[in-house]
């Protein structure tokens, strides 16, 4: 993946010309994953650099605060360093909010392109529960399937709790468990009683199966939008 730095404006060189080339490079990127329909880290990467690049317009004071600091004098007597920010100078601002009005509409346009694809594909699964579900399903196993594959891919999920000030949120961790070769023998039913025996860590799982209608790279696409579909599913459920 062709990063952008997280302080890719104010780094270096402070000139439009430049960092224009930056960043049309790092969307030239992104716009070749997204028509390989891979969305990841690419999608998550960008909504971050968007979001503080819009803070940074519509907060000057924050500007300033993540403005590199040179050197300007040094006294040794009272070990005191005295720095002269960068944003003192005109130019240099002018500069700046130049990057950000072009900067800020043009990766809103990826943005959208890429939020479009993810509402596609997550509208092309499918998910439903394998036998009975037990009454905590917050842990368990769910089975992931694409259409070119023979296999069915399974990985343990944990669904987990954090919260701000505001509210709650609900996010899963997974860990690749096997892959079954789909046969008349491996049913979902019976992959889930092989597990059961195998691994011997629940008695009863809540166990899924999430399957795509159309073909999408696994772990650029469809394993992080099928883990957060299944978050939601479940929390219909509860």
């Amino acid at each position: 993946m062709k990063k952008l730095n997280d302080n890719w404006l104010t780094e270096g060189l402070i000139d439009f010309e430049y960092k224009k080339y930056i960043l049309l490079a790092y969307l030239q990127e992104v716009e070749k994953n997204f028509n390989d329909k891979k969305l990841y880290p690419f999608l998550s990467d960008m909504m971050d650099h968007y979001n503080n690049l819009v803070l940074l317009k519509e907060n000057k004071s924050f500007v300033e605060g993540h403005f590199p600091k040179q050197i300007s004098k040094v006294d040794v007597q009272k070990f005191k360093i005295e720095f002269e920010r960068l944003l003192a100078d005109d130019k240099c601002l002018i500069e700046v909010e130049s990057i950000l009005d072009f900067a800020i509409p043009l990766m809103k346009t990826h943005l959208l392109e890429g939020r479009e694809l993810y509402q596609f594909v997550e509208d092309k699964l499918n998910i439903f529960p394998v036998g009975i579900i037990p009454l905590n399903s917050e842990m368990g196993y769910f089975f992931l399937i694409g259409t070119k594959s023979n296999e069915t891919i399974v990985y343990e999920y944990q669904i987990t709790i954090f919260e701000n000030a505001q509210e709650k949120y609900r996010g899963i961790k997974t860990e690749y468990i096997s892959s079954y070769s789909r046969s008349v023998i491996n049913t979902f039913e019976n992959i889930k009683l092989d597990l059961i025996r195998t691994y011997k860590k629940f008695s009863n799982p809540g166990t899924y199966v999430v399957e795509s209608k159309m073909s999408f790279p696994i772990r650029e696409t469809l394993l992080p939008i099928a883990k957060r579909s299944l978050v939601r599913y479940i929390e219909s459920k509860i």
